[in-house]
């Protein structure tokens, strides 16, 4: 499994770069923040969203400790998906976050 570092992500976002973010935390978790940009899946309905993801894209996956998000790159390299875990997740996170 790929990863990445959450001071890397929060490079390449401050560099302009487009990333394609999954926080895969529940609904009332991200509601205290989360990276700019991300988009909100539960890891329980990755399965179910996984038709909305695009398998020419790279996406990272967030979480708040970085399990989760690994449990969710896990499920989707299977299915031919190009996924990163960003480790550590937001308990790692030190750039700006939006409600």
């Amino acid at each position: 499994m790929k990863t990445i570092s959450a001071k890397q992500v929060e490079e390449k976002l401050n560099k302009g770069e487009q990333l394609n973010i999954i926080d895969v935390r529940e609904t009332h978790e991200v509601a205290f923040g989360k990276i700019p940009s991300a988009v909100n899946i539960p890891l329980g309905l990755i399965e179910f969203r996984m038709q909305d993801l695009d398998k020419s894209k790279e996406y990272i996956m967030v979480c708040r400790s970085g399990a989760r998000s690994s449990q969710a790159c896990r499920f989707l390299e299977s299915y031919g998906f190009n996924v990163t875990n960003m480790t550590g997740g937001m308990m790692s996170w030190e750039g700006e976050v939006e409600a």
